[in-house]
């Protein structure tokens, strides 16, 4: 499968900037889930790679092919492109069979293509399959109905699956009628003097194609009934539809025209397989089984798949890596793992996560021991230890000059002509303190901040209740699921969510002690947005 690499991709309608310069390299054989809220431009980059939106500028690349440049004019068309896309709504067309919405594509496809002897072919495979025929007659009872006669239609389907055959072929096989005992040993040398004729008259390799000069024939031809076939009942196989092939998309569930969509995309052997919320449609216990389908699907097929998807939990159990998005610019791209427990900045932390994460607004400053003393809540104190080496007037430094050198560059862009200045500007991510009484934040005067002015970031995880501490709430609310129970824990003015492992019973208002616990505490830069460190937290008595 092949590497997609997007190089400076941006993509705007006059001064909206729907996707803003953007960089990404989609490794082979990837499960690559865009995640982002609506708007922010994931759909928009999917399209660009398919070749269904024209990037205003940049350079795309799939395998050894640039489908896309801006500066050489190149634009190849979706068709050309060797794509699968699988859109929100399965656009089934509603007056075909199932069969006939997988082939559609298939028979309209017309590309170079090796020249297969198929009699021969077939005449081969029949022969092996004849010369052990327990197997087949093994199958065909199993297809006996209550009255003792052979289902045809299960018959077929079980051939079709156990020999990977076409439904042509597989007919052939049911005509010899291996279960009344029938010595079919004629039948046998008869088909293999086919297969010996067609290889006297022709060079033949071991797939049947014919060649010349030691090279495949090939020609511009369509697929033939015999390739159709064998395509459209592989596919059913990977998705398990192979008892839909005659019924029409009205007379499926939810799930099986999501199948059947799937199986129609994979048909034609696309290169990469782009998805754009294909689960949206369906109940929440369908999409957890979905979810699994696509995992399976994934490992099975050895495609690179590309999803798009604003459900952080379906990113964060698909993918290998997860790329997000907010505003048409790249936020983080990593593994879920990473995303999850080294974001990037405030965003991205609160974006992944559910419940959402805590954030506590802190002041600090660093001691010689490399520990940051805090004041948070009101006027608590508190020791974050960071997991790895810290100076944090060093990382200071290192964040102005980022800062300087990204200003300096927006600067030499904005002096070139082409320039169009972005309408939807990048500002930096506004948290939400939760607190028992909440104002308008939106009517106060931005505070001016300094290098003291920190958030603390805490998963609902690593809030827990021991039986001494002294750091102590009260239980504000309380959500039990059975295997865990949400709640609310009020500390002063504060709520902080938290999440209990176990079938405990809490009471509203009653006081618990509290434990903040666990290494991955984030650390973020108040100014900036951006993560500092992850370490561990303690308060002080």
């Amino acid at each position: 499968m092949p590497e997609i690499k997007l190089e400076h991709v941006t993509k705007r309608w006059g001064k909206f900037y729907a996707v803003d310069d953007l960089d990404l390299v989609i490794e082979n054989n990837s499960f690559v889930t865009l995640l982002g809220p609506s708007g922010c431009g994931k759909t928009t980059t999917l399209r660009m790679i398919a070749g269904l939106e024209t990037p205003t500028s940049g350079r795309i690349t799939i395998g050894d092919q640039v489908v896309f440049d801006s500066e050489l004019g190149i634009n190849v068309p979706a068709n050309k492109r060797k794509v699968g896309f699988l859109f929100q709504n399965y656009a089934l067309w509603p007056n075909m069979t199932v069969y006939d919405n997988i082939a559609f594509g298939l028979s309209n496809v017309k590309e170079e293509l090796p020249t297969i002897d198929f009699e021969a072919k077939n005449a081969a495979r029949l022969a092996e399959i004849l010369a052990n025929p327990g197997e087949v007659v093994k199958i065909l009872e199993d297809c006996r109905d209550k009255k003792g006669k052979i289902d045809e239609k299960k018959a077929y389907i079980k051939l079709i699956d156990a020999f990977t055959l076409s439904i042509y072929t597989a007919k052939k096989l049911y005509g010899y009628h291996l279960e009344q005992g029938k010595d079919v040993s004629g039948e046998i040398a008869s088909l293999r003097a086919k297969v010996d004729s067609a290889r006297k008259s022709q060079t033949l390799n071991e797939n049947f194609e014919i060649m010349q000069g030691g090279q495949v024939v090939t020609q511009t031809r369509k697929l033939s009934k015999e390739e159709i076939d064998l395509a459209v009942r592989r596919v059913s196989r990977i998705v398990k539809i192979g008892m839909f092939m005659d019924r029409y998309p009205a007379e499926l569930s939810g799930g099986q025209q999501q199948r059947v969509a799937i199986a129609r995309t994979l048909a034609p052997k696309p290169t990469v397989l782009f998805m754009d919320e294909p689960l949206s449609n369906l109940d929440a216990k369908l999409r957890l089984e979905m979810r699994y389908e696509l995992q399976r699907l994934h490992v099975e097929t050895g495609s690179t798949f590309v999803y798009v998807t604003h459900d952080q939990m379906e990113a964060m159990t698909l993918a290998t890596q997860i790329c997000l998005i907010n505003n048409g610019v790249l936020q983080q791209y990593d593994a879920p793992l990473t995303v999850y427990n080294r974001p990037n900045n405030l965003f991205v932390a609160d974006f992944v996560g559910n419940p959402s994460i805590n954030f506590v607004e802190a002041k600090g400053t660093q001691r010689p021991d490399g520990a940051v003393e805090l004041t948070v809540f009101a006027g608590r104190k508190a020791i974050f230890r960071p997991k790895e080496n810290l100076d944090l007037n060093q990382w200071f430094l290192d964040r102005d000059a980022r800062q300087a050198a990204q200003e300096a560059a927006h600067k030499e862009k904005a002096a070139q002509k082409s320039y169009v200045e972005k309408s939807n500007k990048d500002e930096t991510f506004r948290y939400h303190i939760a607190k028992v009484v909440e104002y308008d934040d939106s009517l106060r005067e931005e505070p001016v901040l300094t290098n003291e002015d920190l958030v603390l970031g805490i998963r609902p995880e690593f809030l827990d209740i021991v039986d001494d501490s002294c750091l102590e709430g009260e239980i504000y609310g309380a959500m039990p699921t059975g295997m865990e129970s949400t709640i609310k824990v009020r500390i002063d003015d504060f709520l902080l969510t938290g999440v209990i492992f176990g079938s405990s019973l809490f009471t509203i208002g009653a006081k618990a002690p509290l434990s903040i616990s666990g290494k991955n505490i984030m650390l973020f830069d108040r100014k900036s947005g951006q993560c500092i460190a992850v370490g561990s937290l303690e308060f002080e008595a």
